[in-house]
């Protein structure tokens, strides 16, 4: 039997912030660099970038989160683990594949020997953990990631559908979680693409649920 929405919720906090930090992270994501060669990115745009996306991973898991307060069952338990693995494995992919390189190339320009700092920087670059784009493997923390995200979506779509949400927003908020994983970057496309049709697909279930 299906639980029936409940009129506490969604408020009207929930409403704006939801689709807001799904929003929010889809625009930034909108400025991340494309890498060609490390040691000629625009660093300061890399920097701000990533460094806005560690609390903007967390804030996106949170929203999704979200979604679900108050259910319980299998579907909302995988959702709460896959978000949670999602938001940790991002945001350490995104310090080390993302802020610590960028401060490492901010310091090997400043040095006047940029030769010295590249194997440092390969290096983290190329690692099959932390790296973005390893040797001989896929980046592991970004696949972690990524596939986590998805688990999340398609478990909090049974979950919301068990209470009542409609097919079309709970199937958009699937798809758009496969972006990353299709286009293989949260830059333009997959970055944008994933968490506007997410957050596109948020507001749209609070919309219902408001309207219930």
């Amino acid at each position: 039997m299906r639980a029936s929405l409940s009129h506490a919720w969604p408020d009207a906090a929930d409403v704006v912030a939801i689709p807001a930090s799904l929003f929010a992270l889809a625009l930034v994501e909108m400025f991340h660099p494309h890498r060609h060669d490390l040691m000629k990115l625009d660093v300061n745009v890399w920097l701000a970038v990533h460094y806005a996306q560690i609390p903007l991973f967390a804030l996106a898991a949170l929203a999704i989160s979200a979604l679900v307060r108050g259910l319980s069952g299998v579907a909302p338990a995988v959702r709460r683990a896959a978000m949670f693995v999602f938001a940790t494995s991002y945001i350490a992919f995104d310090t080390a594949a993302g802020v610590v390189i960028g401060i490492f190339v901010a310091a090997a320009r400043a040095s006047g020997d940029v030769n010295a700092w590249r194997l440092a920087i390969e290096t983290i670059w190329t690692h099959p953990v932390v790296g973005s784009a390893p040797t001989l493997a896929v980046p592991l923390l970004a696949v972690l990631g990524s596939s986590a995200l998805s688990v999340g979506a398609a478990a909090a779509a049974v979950a919301l559908r068990d209470r009542g949400s409609s097919w079309p927003p709970l199937l958009l908020l699937v798809i758009a979680s496969f972006g990353i994983a299709i286009f293989r970057t949260h830059a333009w496309p997959g970055g944008p693409l994933t968490f506007g049709g997410m957050g596109v697909a948020a507001a749209w279930l609070l919309r219902e649920a408001r309207r219930a």
